[in-house]
């Protein structure tokens, strides 16, 4: 069975969307938008938060997702919070440019894996409201 997790990774390695793009556009019946504003709202983020100096895509679109789940200001910081924690604790870091090895010979975790993290990580946060997805 194919999951959110995996389409939205799938997005990102066939080059369709951006990390964000593949993040919110997966999740964008959760976050109470269209497909189509999904992929205007995320279109800056495309390599990373500026452009690889700031935080992971796939961090963005999930943030994104979280705020127009929750529409709750402090839940959705504290939720976001953990997801940031245990995707730095998995991948060793949460800036793009780090995650991509720019300037370090490897990458930490290919795009897509980013992605896929960030949708797993949404996910966990998503369950524990129940929200459906």
């Amino acid at each position: 069975m194919e999951t959110r997790k995996h389409i939205a990774a799938e997005k990102k390695r066939c080059n369709s969307h951006n990390c964000a793009q593949a993040i919110l556009h997966t999740y964008a019946d959760v976050a109470g938008i269209s497909e189509a504003d999904s992929m205007d709202m995320a279109a800056a983020f495309g390599a990373g938060m500026g452009n690889m100096e700031g935080t992971c895509g796939g961090l963005v679109g999930a943030g994104l997702v979280l705020g127009m789940a929750n529409k709750d200001k402090a839940k959705t910081m504290r939720q976001m919070r953990q997801v940031m924690e245990q995707f730095r604790s998995r991948n060793g870091a949460t800036q793009c440019k780090l995650l991509k090895g720019v300037g370090a010979g490897a990458p930490l975790r290919e795009c897509p894996g980013c992605v896929a993290d960030a949708a797993e990580l949404l996910e966990e946060q998503l369950t524990q409201d129940n929200h459906p997805f």
